[in-house]
């Protein structure tokens, strides 16, 4: 593995199957990248996006990406700190907050109150 990152753009990416090719501006051969490279990345990759990259062999000696990041584009947030920060995140948190106190207070009231 090279510990370095390298720096290329994304020649081809097949959204349907999650993966593409970069062209290093060294001007080697393509490298594979599979969305599991881009962890975390604010969204997907598209065509013609700068990738940043280390290089690993795959169980096959072929080269391949990890560790990818796209230029420009931020690190996301845990899941849970998104869906909080949207509007529709915050809406599906208090319905959902709501529906369990109305449960819990009807279980409540069955127990106490059931002769």
């Amino acid at each position: 593995m090279t510990n370095r990152m390298v720096k290329g753009v994304l020649k081809t990416w097949k959204e349907d199957r999650g993966f593409g090719f970069i062209k290093p501006d060294d001007g080697g051969k393509d490298i594979f990248i599979h969305i599991s490279a881009l962890k975390g990345m604010g969204r997907r990759p598209a065509t013609g996006d700068v990738i940043y990259y280390q290089v690993v062999k795959d169980n096959r000696g072929k080269n391949k990406a990890i560790n990818a990041q796209i230029q420009g584009v931020s690190i996301a947030e845990e899941k849970t700190g998104n869906l909080l920060k949207t509007g529709a995140g915050k809406k599906n948190t208090v319905v959902i907050i709501a529906v369990g106190l109305i449960v819990f207070i009807a279980l409540v009231y069955l127990t106490l109150y059931k002769h």
